[in-house]
């Protein structure tokens, strides 16, 4: 190969590399940078409000609901929303309280969710950065027009619970802002994709965030009682996880 056609072979290359790498890079900045450069944007464009998320996604979000709660033979929006949130099976549940005097404090199964993303594995939250999804039980705390991830939910996490137990094994840094959001990218929340966020969002949003619970539980307890492991999990885990089996009776499983 003559020295000519040899250097412009290594400019291709070079230059074929430098575009893939552009790629990867925009691909990776998109995904992992969205904390970043969302809030810029929103900057830029005006920020949301919950009236204007509503006003864009109440109504598509009801239709796309619509079916199941007709199925369910139960009125949409509900009174209460209970959401069971599964980390092994990759499942949230939405089980609601209809406005029903005749049937008080009785649940009806709706529909399940994938959740698309989900880090760590079986057992409680500890502390900052340890990327593992809390488990137990929660109150949506807010919901956030803004979310670097389309919309989001924020969880009262850490709870009394959660705190009573740092504060005697000396975690000073339990972590914080856990969220049910869009997207499928996640470090300690759960990421339900954008379409399914946006019916979880609207849902909360008639219902009042105040009534919907979440409880999270590491697996499946109505399938396999779920024991913990006391080589990797705190002492007290075995109460949390007897108070989730109970709760999780209250929710038969789904056929």
């Amino acid at each position: 190969m003559s020295k000519a056609k040899f250097n412009s072979h290594r400019r291709l290359f070079v230059t074929g590399a430098m575009a893939a790498a552009a790629t990867l890079g925009v691909g990776s900045f998109y995904a992992y940078g969205r904390p970043h450069w969302v809030p810029l944007m929103r900057k830029i464009q005006g920020r949301e409000t919950v009236t204007s998320v509503m006003q864009r996604y109440e109504e598509s979000a009801l239709e796309r609901l619509e079916p199941y709660f007709k199925n369910a033979s139960v009125p949409l929006p509900p009174r209460k929303i209970t959401l069971l949130a599964l980390k092994q099976e990759r499942k949230l549940e939405l089980w609601v309280q209809a406005d029903d005097e005749s049937s008080p404090g009785s649940y009806t199964f709706i529909r399940d969710y994938d959740i698309r993303k989900a880090s760590g594995v079986a057992g409680p939250k500890l502390r900052e950065g340890d990327q593992q999804v809390p488990e137990g039980f929660y109150q949506i705390e807010g919901l956030n027009p803004n979310s670097s991830y389309h919309l989001s939910m924020k969880l009262n996490y850490p709870n009394l619970f959660d705190l009573k137990h740092a504060v005697s094994e000396g975690r000073t840094e339990p972590g914080s802002n856990i969220f049910i959001h869009g997207k499928a990218s996640s470090v300690g929340c759960l990421a339900m994709g954008d379409e399914p966020i946006e019916e979880l969002f609207v849902l909360a949003a008639k219902v009042g965030h105040e009534n919907v619970r979440v409880v999270i539980a590491p697996r499946d307890p109505r399938l396999k009682v779920i024991k913990a492991d006391p080589k990797t999990m705190p002492v007290w885990t075995p109460e949390l996880y007897e108070a989730i089996i109970t709760e999780f009776r209250k929710f038969p499983r789904p056929i």
